[in-house]
């Protein structure tokens, strides 16, 4: 079945469009969605970009949003407190499209894994193909679930999970991604930096610590192992595709006949997974689209889908 693929080239990070045709009488449905995902927000530490989110989420709206885990960043908020008007702001806004008819459903992850000891601990917290869907609880109007399964408007199955089961380093040395967690914000820092020179040269926004991580051999290999383990995953399992976040690289591809969907981060990349209303998935490059600079957000720039 034909769908849109707009994913991010392995090479310059940039958005470009993979060879596939759209469902006929196909048209932009500009800020109005049927599903959003996003994932690896990370309120709670200075890297969370809650200025562009909080952006996205006031001039777009969905019949159901998914929060794909690593919302809340527990790690870092037990070492030391951070927390802004703008982290507020986020928590607000998703409260909001709650209480607004938006069908909400987290996914907790392994930054915010607290999250996970709410849910009931005699509750399946796997999916199999055409079975349990239930489960979990609900606070505040959002459903809170181990695991989602979503069905696109055009009949496909999508695996809804955070993905860090499938990252062996958290797995099964937790300790190395304690470590591996403080290099990454030292990265994000120095981001923060870079990136308040460029602003002050009227360059809009760009992730230095996004671009180191495609230059490393072993970052590269590590991704393409994730997403191969999550693909493989979602064809055991009777799945058409798979949406995940956790490595805080925006993909969109088939993996031996399985979509592989990964929706970012508000980090680094600032992107969101949408699925329109005729069932066509779109990566959208938040900051790209709106050429931000480091701080002041813009009016949205929109962008065509093929």
């Amino acid at each position: 079945m034909p769908y849109l693929l707009a994913v991010r080239s392995r090479n310059n990070g940039s958005l470009v469009r993979m060879n596939a045709s759209s469902p006929p009488n196909a048209r932009h449905s500009g800020n109005t969605y049927r599903t959003i995902f996003i994932s690896d927000l990370h309120l709670g530490t200075r890297g969370c970009r809650s200025d562009f989110l909080a952006d996205f989420l006031r001039q777009t709206s969905c019949e159901k949003l998914f929060l794909v885990g690593d919302i809340i960043d527990g790690w870092r908020l037990r070492k030391s407190w951070y927390w802004d008007a703008m982290h507020d702001e986020v928590l607000r806004l998703i409260l909001r499209h709650a209480r607004t008819g938006t069908e909400v459903t987290y996914i907790p992850g392994n930054h915010d894994e607290m999250v996970r000891a709410w849910l009931p601990p005699h509750l399946p917290h796997v999916l199999e193909a055409g079975g349990w869907e239930g489960g979990g609880l609900e606070v505040a109007g959002i459903r809170v679930r181990g695991e989602a399964e979503h069905v696109t408007a055009d009949n496909r199955r999508l695996l809804v999970l955070h993905g860090d089961a499938f990252d062996s380093v958290v797995r099964y040395a937790r300790f190395i991604a304690l470590l591996g967690d403080g290099a990454y914000t030292a990265a994000l820092v120095v981001n923060r930096w870079f990136n308040a020179a460029r602003r002050r040269l009227g360059y809009p926004y760009w992730s230095l610590s996004a671009w180191l991580k495609r230059q490393v051999k072993g970052a590269v290999k590590a991704i393409d192992r994730y997403e191969a383990a999550l693909a493989g995953e979602a064809r055991r399992r009777g799945f058409d595709g798979v949406v995940c976040g956790h490595i805080h690289h925006a993909e969109m591809r088939e993996i031996g006949g399985v979509l592989y969907l990964n929706d970012g981060d508000w980090v680094e990349s600032c992107t969101a997974l949408v699925e329109h209303h005729d069932g066509r998935l779109e990566l959208i490059d938040w900051a790209a689209l709106n050429r931000y600079s480091f701080h002041a957000p813009q009016s949205r720039a929109v962008a065509e889908a093929v």
